[in-house]
């Protein structure tokens, strides 16, 4: 008897869970699966578990294919099933190939190919709520974007549309997903989009997928005009669409954490903030060669803003803007310095520049310091007066932290406003009102 085992979450139950149980199950004689619990789920990175586990185990069993079901609820417990359940085959979807090799030396491990499409006829009969989602650009984000979406219950990757289509086919290839040459076939299929494009391009397209009827996530900056976040924000809301813009660390555990205590009275009234994110680019790079568009302020700025705006407000009483041009005229290195009522603040930003990047906050009764990369929130600092009285927090930044965006995206668009509070609508107006300044007077 040829024993396999599979393993997965299983949750808003799909054709692709049914087709991957399927081909399990013709893989031998008896077929073991593993559905994981939230908590181990939630430990793995994997966000927003809907169904409960033993929804997830009876559709499982439903399907007639699983001859025996357990729980996964550990980490190390894969190999000790193998051994104990005395396993010819361990399978799972091809969008995991090569994170299971080390099982070969216990059992032949086989990756079956994923169902690339969801229908969304049979999910809507069935009442669930999973997203198609199409991605608008190719480039490194978008790369970044496929992994961390998985990881997320409720979103199914379908497609992706580039205007250039060489590069689009060679993306729809390496992540097993369609690739669409004509646009309206491309919203045709997809319930949500994700623009991974460059800035200068957003607005056109966010318009475009809202005329079509669907929620938008875009990448910062969401737009560079004040104008254009004005208009787009209530035309969404109008045709009771989402739109987001997606600045990661807005939505990371350990920033939100970093804000409620800089915020409690634990350093008194904040009246400094000082950001600072730089990173070092090829000359060639498109942010250093965009002679319009490019530059460190419209690269790493909304990551600067965000904590000052977060912090003191959208209503600052004056702005300046400081940079060190290259020869080309982009800045390599700029400060935006703003002045409130109460408290001043400075972003810094650099692709040609380095220094020390971490955030600031100065409170009268002490300070918050969070070093580089506080832009992915893992820990930070609260200093007093007395220089041995040291509180310090952690928490968890998963991957490259797109999968928090995500989860919360989804969860506005299922009717949830928990989130919103985390980047609101005129907080995104406010950072494109200071990019629409800063190229201004800088371009």
């Amino acid at each position: 008897m040829t024993r396999v085992i599979t393993y997965g979450t299983f949750d808003l139950f799909h054709e692709g869970h049914y087709r991957i149980l399927e081909r399990a199950k013709q893989l031998g004689d008896y077929l073991i699966v593993g559905v994981t619990t939230e908590g181990y789920d939630q430990t793995r990175g994997k966000l927003n578990v809907i169904d409960s586990l033993m929804t997830r185990i009876e559709n499982v069993k439903k399907t007639g294919f699983a001859d025996d079901v357990i729980i996964e609820e550990s980490p190390g417990q894969k190999f000790r099933d193998i051994k104990k359940y005395q396993i010819d085959i361990f399978t799972v979807g091809s969008d995991w190939i090569g994170q299971f090799d080390y099982l070969k030396d216990y059992c032949e491990v086989v990756y079956l190919d994923r169902t690339k499409n969801i229908s969304s006829t049979m999910l809507r009969t069935q009442n669930k709520q999973i997203q198609r989602m199409g991605i608008i650009g190719t480039g490194r984000i978008a790369e970044r974007f496929i992994p961390e979406a998985k990881l997320v219950s409720g979103i199914n990757t379908q497609g992706v549309y580039n205007p250039h289509t060489e590069s689009a086919v060679k993306f729809a290839e390496k992540w097993g997903i369609d690739f669409y040459k004509d646009i309206e076939d491309f919203y045709e299929a997809v319930d949500a989009v994700y623009i991974a494009t460059p800035h200068e391009t957003h607005y056109e397209y966010i318009k475009s997928a809202l005329e079509h009827g669907k929620h938008v996530l875009c990448e910062k900056p969401m737009v560079l005009q004040k104008a254009q976040a004005e208009e787009l924000f209530p035309y969404a809301k109008e045709r009771n669409l989402i739109l987001f813009e997606g600045i990661k660390t807005a939505y990371c555990p350990g920033f939100t954490q970093l804000l409620g205590i800089a915020c409690s009275g634990m350093i008194g009234n904040v009246r400094n903030v000082e950001a600072c994110f730089t990173k070092l680019e090829s000359p060639e790079s498109r942010e250093l060669t965009d002679l319009k568009y490019g530059g460190s302020f419209t690269e790493l700025g909304s990551y600067c803003m965000l904590p000052i705006i977060k912090i003191f407000g959208e209503e600052y009483t004056q702005v300046r803007f400081d940079a060190i041009n290259g020869d080309n005229g982009l800045d390599l290195f700029t400060k935006v310095s703003f002045k409130y009522p109460n408290g001043i603040a400075t972003a810094t930003c650099g692709l040609g520049v380095k220094s020390e990047g971490r955030l600031l906050i100065s409170g009268t009764k002490g300070y918050i310091i969070a070093e580089a990369p506080w832009w992915k929130t893992t820990y930070f600092e609260v200093h007093h007066e007395n220089p041995s009285d040291i509180e310090k927090y952690s928490d968890r930044f998963l991957g490259d932290g797109l999968r928090y965006e995500i989860s919360d995206f989804l969860s506005m668009i299922n009717g949830s406003s928990k989130s919103e509070f985390k980047l609101t609508r005129s907080e995104s107006v406010a950072f494109a009102d200071v990019m629409e300044r800063f190229l201004r007077e800088n371009r």
